[in-house]
């Protein structure tokens, strides 16, 4: 048996005859661990939590490659593009304000501006679409 306990960041033991060392990471409901390149996480629940999670639907993940969400809830101060514009990775393509402070949102990389969905002014919730790219 090995002398790990939580809080340690490596475990060592053996695994089918092999000997093994792991990095272990604490994350929310178990750990996170590493090894060789592969990283998993490892839920720990009681009973009861277990039944729950098994119920739970699985969250698909969305792309979000060719549009630009609210990073976080605000007022829209400027739309910096129109749409039709062709863009530049880095340039500016709107600015908005979240707790008195403006937040400038820039293009991660070049294309075209397909469709505006917020206007200046209006106010946001994370996540809410701001433009979509063609």
């Amino acid at each position: 048996m090995s002398p790990w306990k939580p809080g340690d960041p490596v475990w060592q033991g053996t695994i089918d005859g092999q000997l093994v060392a792991m990095q272990v990471r604490p994350i929310a409901n178990g750990f996170r661990l590493a090894h060789q390149g592969f990283e998993v996480a490892v839920n720990v629940f009681t009973e009861s939590e277990a039944a729950a999670a098994r119920l739970m639907p699985v969250k698909a993940a969305v792309d979000t490659g060719k549009k630009l969400l609210c990073p976080m809830p605000g007022l829209v101060v400027s739309i910096a593009v129109s749409e039709g514009q062709e863009i530049k990775a880095g340039e500016t393509l709107a600015v908005v304000e979240a707790m008195k402070m403006q937040n400038v949102l820039r293009a991660e990389r070049d294309g075209t501006v397909k469709k505006i969905h917020a206007a200046a002014g209006a106010t946001l919730a994370v996540d809410a679409l701001i433009l979509e790219f063609a």
